[in-house]
């Protein structure tokens, strides 16, 4: 029985140096000193849940014209991904939008991979070991394409959060996405640089121009967010203009490039009108992304 003691202890210690393991401040930041060449995507793979959607990725192709598909799941985590243990899979995808993730990007018909934590992203990296997962997902897409470019899709969380909504959000971005997330996994082998598309950010720096009242049309960060089924105000899903503004983020990311003067009429993923903004509204929005995007080091973009 002693050596099997021993070789458990073993094994702890082992997985503690492992889960451990994490690139220090100076490491970490030395990463993103040099920006991406502006390299407008052919193809484009989604991962993850509902707070991706399927019209995000598909108001995304019509700003930037590219091929797309995606695999969601109901608040999938990464790691449910990585195992093949996807709630909601049937009911989440739709042809001709759906591939399989772990074929997809095994294929390496992509030249831009976008993956995202399940939220609460607390609890996705305290049980769903969100670091290795990601580090999974990003050398499956490099294995099998080098020169890819990944991203790490920054999200929210409910607006009923009561620690705040904007106050999770500014503290969140460092902490968790950065500190625990990409630090962590980027300290593997193989995994490389991840870069982030900051959707939470550019939410959090809107919502804070339109409640200060410099966006013609909107009065509050709920004129961002759906209904549900019963007609209460959903605390978390977009509606057609949050999809809109995290579809410009993207757009602005993928491509290094301002997304001002962009389209605001666009479809839904079955083809129907989405809701647009106003021309001013819009115009708004596109600034408000390319701030928050040239600013932030962790997207590869050029300010």
């Amino acid at each position: 029985m002693r050596w099997l003691v021993v070789l458990l202890l073993g094994i702890g210690v082992l997985w503690w140096l492992w889960s451990a393991r994490t690139l220090s401040p100076a490491a970490f930041a030395a990463r993103y000193t040099e920006p991406l060449p502006p390299q407008p995507p052919a193809a484009v793979y989604h991962l993850g849940h509902s707070l991706v959607g399927r019209d995000m990725p598909a108001m995304l192709a019509q700003l930037l014209r590219h091929r797309y598909h995606s695999q969601l799941g109901w608040g999938a985590s990464l790691n449910q991904h990585w195992q093949g243990a996807v709630p909601g899979l049937a009911e989440e995808n739709r042809p001709p939008a759906y591939r399989p993730a772990q074929e997809a990007l095994a294929s390496g018909e992509y030249d831009a991979v976008v993956l995202t934590e399940m939220v609460e992203l607390r609890d996705a990296i305290r049980y769903h070991d969100s670091a290795r997962a990601l580090a999974d997902w990003v050398r499956l897409a490099r294995g099998a394409r080098p020169d890819v470019r990944v991203y790490l899709y920054e999200s929210w969380h409910r607006l009923d959060d009561p620690q705040g909504w904007l106050e999770r959000l500014d503290r969140d971005l460092p902490d968790l996405w950065e500190g625990a997330l990409l630090r962590r996994a980027m300290a593997q082998r193989d995994v490389g640089t991840v870069y982030v598309i900051p959707a939470g950010q550019v939410m959090a720096a809107l919502v804070r121009r339109i409640e200060a009242g410099e966006v013609p049309g909107l009065s509050g960060r709920r004129d961002l967010f759906g209904l549900m089924p019963d007609g209460s105000p959903d605390p978390i899903h977009l509606n057609d203009l949050g999809a809109y503004v995290v579809a410009l983020t993207h757009a602005a990311v993928l491509t290094g490039q301002s997304p001002v003067g962009l389209p605001h009429a666009l479809r839904r993923a079955d083809g129907t009108p989405a809701t647009a903004p106003t021309a001013e509204a819009a115009r708004i929005m596109q600034e408000v992304v390319w701030q928050v995007v040239s600013r932030y080091a962790l997207t590869g973009v050029s300010g």
